[in-house]
């Protein structure tokens, strides 16, 4: 099954694990989300620091159908956008 790897910054991983299963996916355990014909796996990793500035992030690991995996993200990108000043 074909994989695909996301780093997330500023979003903590309880909320990117809510989104992910607003697009179809049921929570398998805290760092495990199941959707139909994918799978998502988060790891949180440690802070990028600039400065004083701590900015969190999370690794997501993809894996599934492609044409799930495209359907899934394409809803997922719309959840995480966020709009600058």
């Amino acid at each position: 099954m074909p994989e695909r790897f996301e780093e997330v910054h500023s979003i903590p991983l309880w909320l990117l694990r809510d989104y992910l299963t607003e697009v179809g996916g049921e929570a398998d355990g805290e760092n495990r989300v199941v959707g139909d014909g994918w799978t998502a796996v988060l790891t949180k990793l440690e802070p990028r620091q600039v400065g004083s500035l701590r900015v969190g992030r999370v690794k997501i690991e993809f894996e599934g159908q492609p044409d799930a995996l495209t359907h899934m993200q394409t809803q997922f990108h719309k959840k995480t956008m966020r709009a600058g000043a």
